[in-house]
């Protein structure tokens, strides 16, 4: 352990999980505490789409940086290895060190052999599932280098504060959202191609602007957003794997909207192919809703009692349908009033509806899909 103990870094990132920070800043914060008190070489904190567990964003330290999301992106959802996040979400394990996992024999792992140690020259990896209230908000892997391997203790400790982390990140991307008086981003859908060999192929002409939205300045230079390298990846995986669905993913975009993301391999008449497309467009409220509430600390019963209210239903029905008192549907409402940062149920839809649909209405008209296009 380092120069600060376990117990207070466990107290400030408890409080950095409930200061209100964007998931950003709280990540870049808390990664900062994490290392006064049990140093490491580098780290990647990463947001995921609960639903899929696509990755949609990181923050790196150290030695880490993006030129080489794509083969990670390759290790973690197309090549078969010792674990990657799903399959340590799906066992519910919370942390898991390389070098314990293969006893000292890491060369076992092809994402170490092939990119850990001939890009960064890494020692070993600690992985941490960042799950709170049965759903998995992101991934923590930290690296040592040198002859260091993480330690029993330090994996323990890791353990102790992946909670915080998670309902950091959780908090985080409710943070800061768009109001209805800000400009609105792009409107359209972004289709994109990309080749086996990660390259973009071909886009449309919504493309730029959407890619800029993600962090991505430019379609002919540098590398695309990580959601994309990600998505294109799992889409291969998902093309060799039989009862698969494409892989989706829900994130927020620089501006702070919601959009929506896919991928799917694309075949020719023959039935074989091997690029992959890749759709962001505007998140639907039916997308989104479920998330933002999720997100907000809310429990079972909390959730179900905003459904309703979502749907315009009164107390009395909703005690009714709930079998419910109208005292306890009113103790509930008091509860989630607080946990949003509101007053009154009209507050409450706006702040969970209104971030990403409302500033649309009276800036654009509908096509027959049903959603909004562009007003000329």
């Amino acid at each position: 352990m380092g120069g600060m103990t376990a117990d207070r870094v466990r107290a400030q990132l408890d409080g950095l999980a409930g200061a209100g920070l964007d998931w950003r800043t709280f990540g870049n914060t808390a990664l900062e505490v994490l290392r006064q008190g049990m140093p490491f070489a580098s780290a990647c904190l990463a947001t995921m789409d609960p639903a899929t567990h696509i990755v949609t964003s990181t923050v790196k330290t150290g030695a880490l940086d993006d030129d080489h999301d794509a083969e990670w992106a390759f290790h973690e959802y197309v090549a078969d290895d010792l674990y990657d996040f799903r399959s340590l979400t799906a066992a519910g394990t919370r942390v898991v060190g390389l070098a314990t996992t293969t006893s000292g024999d890491v060369g076992r792992s092809r994402r170490y052999t092939e990119l850990f140690a001939p890009v960064w020259d890494y020692t070993d990896e600690l992985r941490a599932t960042l799950r709170i209230d049965d759903a998995t908000w992101g991934g923590l892997a930290l690296f040592h280098d040198g002859t260091r391997t993480f330690t029993a203790a330090e994996q323990e400790f890791v353990a102790s504060v992946a909670p915080a982390f998670a309902r950091g990140l959780r908090a985080g991307i409710v943070t800061g959202m768009a109001t209805q008086g800000e400009a609105l981003g792009p409107s359209g859908p972004a289709v994109l191609v990309v080749g086996t060999d990660g390259e973009l192929r071909q886009a449309n002409a919504g493309a730029a602007a959407r890619l800029a939205a993600l962090g991505c300045d430019r379609l002919d230079a540098g590398p695309l957003p990580h959601v994309v390298d990600c998505l294109v990846a799992a889409a291969r995986r998902s093309a060799t794997t039989p009862g698969s669905v494409n892989p989706r993913a829900r994130l927020r975009a620089q501006d702070g909207r919601w959009v929506v993301a896919d991928a799917s391999l694309l075949v020719d008449a023959s039935g074989t192919g091997r690029d992959v497309v890749v759709t962001i467009d505007d998140a639907r409220p039916p997308e989104i809703v479920p998330l933002v509430v999720s997100a907000y600390g809310l429990t079972g019963r909390e959730r179900d009692v905003v459904g309703l209210v979502l749907q315009g239903v009164d107390t009395a029905d909703i005690a009714r349908s709930l079998h419910l008192s109208a005292y306890t549907v009113q103790d509930h409402l008091k509860q989630v009033f607080a946990k949003v940062g509101v007053r009154s149920r009209r507050e409450l839809i706006a702040r969970i509806v209104n971030d990403f649909y409302a500033p649309r209405v009276d800036s654009t008209s509908l096509a027959p899909s049903g959603w909004f296009t562009p007003t000329p």
